[in-house]
């Protein structure tokens, strides 16, 4: 009898651990619950009149707010042009464009047909600027080369659509709350990027590169639409209240408008997303195949790699040759490979060098060095030569000046006389002295001394006649002549 009680009680204590233990797991489940309500909870720092008021500010596009917007689009076209980031980001900041973006996402869920058309005006009016103004700068001053600055907003990828979107839900959470936080304002202005990509359009337009101007475009329309997005979705899930209309058919007919216009955006966004989605998975998955079936071979000496998403294409480039035994390795792998599901499809496309074409190519290189060698060895024998005859030339100037001084002491040395006269009298181009021989009465012989002088052309007589008095004068002096003439040439 007294072992039944005791199992009783022990059945009894054992009930009563299980009750507690429950209980208490409840108790902390239910702690925990209004903890994480409480601390993701946001609806109580929602100021929806305030939110309302402040995006309709910001949708308004004149004045101040033009030139604002001008301003930026220079900022963000130099900082493209100079390829800094820091320019670019400063351009980011001082942007207006995210307002009108906001006012679109905003008339859509509060059923706003009026805010709708203003800000769907002044966002296409922003937009035509921006395109203008960068068109004229970077017609002006074209850059030198594409940067990376500028080529990361040519191709939009799947972290370009999350962060539009994250990035506007960031941005609408910071607007409704009491009191906005300029530094999250701030900081999605920066991550979301909506100045530089229509700089970029503009410089396409400007050098004539449509490819640059559509993939910039898009990016910008990939932006616009998922800060949009992301607009609505925190306006619906914080229960703004929709826009009243006194007439309701009225009221049906814009709400049917909206529904209509929000379906036709969406569209297109969601095929967006799926699309870069793809293009996403197919660049990792040939990226990976790249680096793991193709670099890791010592025999292949790979020079580039790219692919085509619209051809399902991928290209390989390699130096060494390729044979159809190691190609068709690369193309098992590819397809029999669960890691590359996504490019199974894909055609690989080998480049690779020809040995016998390399071959030839080394030895017309070789032979070409050695016929530029010979020819340096034969330009230095020519050197050689020109340096000696100078050496000779000069040698009988020198004899020639020696034989002269040696029959007539008064004769100097004519290469100073040259320099001296070339000094004094700069328009003389040439001269020269000789003795010449001669007979007034056709039987007395004299030797006369006379000089040549040939000036310049662009002197007329009336200079020339005075500045042969002093040549001639000057010359007695130096050559000590009681008698010389000046013979024009």
């Amino acid at each position: 009898m007294e072992e039944e009680v005791k199992k009783d009680s022990v059945y009894t204590s054992t009930e009563t651990t299980d009750k507690n233990i429950q209980i208490n797991v409840t108790r902390l489940l239910e702690t925990a619950k209004k903890f994480l309500l409480e601390l993701f909870d946001f609806r109580e720092d929602t100021d929806h009149e305030a939110t309302i008021e402040a995006i309709k500010a910001d949708i308004s596009f004149k004045g101040a707010t033009a030139w604002i917007l001008i301003f930026a689009v220079f900022v963000a076209s130099i900082g493209l042009n100079a390829n800094s980031t820091a320019v670019v980001i400063g351009a980011m900041l001082i942007s207006p464009l995210m307002g009108p973006i906001l006012g679109i996402g905003m008339s859509f869920a509060l059923n706003d047909i009026n805010t709708f058309k203003r800000s769907l005006i002044n966002l296409g009016t922003m937009i035509g600027l921006s395109l203008f103004a960068s068109f004229l700068f970077f017609y002006f001053f074209p850059l030198s080369q594409d940067n990376s600055e500028l080529l990361g907003r040519v191709s939009p990828d799947i972290r370009d659509v999350l962060i539009a979107f994250f990035g506007g839900l960031a941005l609408m959470v910071a607007r409704t709350k009491k009191g906005t936080v300029a530094s999250v304002i701030f900081g999605v202005a920066i991550a979301t990027a909506l100045m530089p990509p229509l700089c970029t359009a503009g410089y396409g337009l400007a050098i004539g590169n449509f490819s640059y101007f559509i993939g910039a475009m898009y990016l910008f329309m990939i932006n616009t639409i998922f800060i949009a997005l992301a607009t609505f979705l925190v306006m619906k899930l914080l229960g703004f209240p929709m826009y009243k209309y006194a007439n309701v058919a009225q009221r049906k007919r814009y709400s049917t408008i909206a529904t209509i216009v929000g379906i036709e955006v969406m569209i297109p966004a969601i095929f967006t997303f799926i699309t870069v989605f793809k293009e996403n998975q197919v660049k990792t998955q040939v990226n990976n195949f790249v680096k793991n079936e193709v670099r890791i071979i010592k025999n292949f000496q790979l020079i580039d790699d790219s692919y085509s998403f619209d051809d399902k294409v991928i290209n390989l480039n390699f130096f060494n040759e390729v044979t159809e035994g190691e190609e068709n390795i690369l193309n098992n792998q590819l397809v029999n490979n669960s890691n590359y599901n996504k490019i199974k499809n894909f055609q690989i496309r080998i480049k690779g060098s020809d040995t016998k074409s390399f071959s030839l190519i080394t030895t017309a290189y070789k032979e070409k060095r050695e016929e530029l060698q010979e020819s340096k060895n034969i330009v230095a024998g020519l050197q050689k030569k020109i340096t000696d005859l100078q050496e000779t030339i000069s040698s009988l100037n020198n004899r020639i000046e020696q034989d002269a001084l040696n029959k007539n002491k008064k004769v100097i040395a004519f290469s100073r006389i040259a320099k001296d006269a070339k000094i004094r009298y700069r328009d003389i181009e040439e001269i020269g002295f000789a003795s010449v021989l001669s007979s007034k009465d056709f039987i007395k012989i004299d030797t006369i001394p006379v000089v040549t002088v040939r000036w310049s052309v662009q002197l007329s007589d009336s200079i020339i006649a005075p500045r042969e008095i002093e040549l001639r004068s000057w010359l007695q002096k130096e050559l000590e002549l009681d008698t010389l003439f000046i013979k024009r040439d």
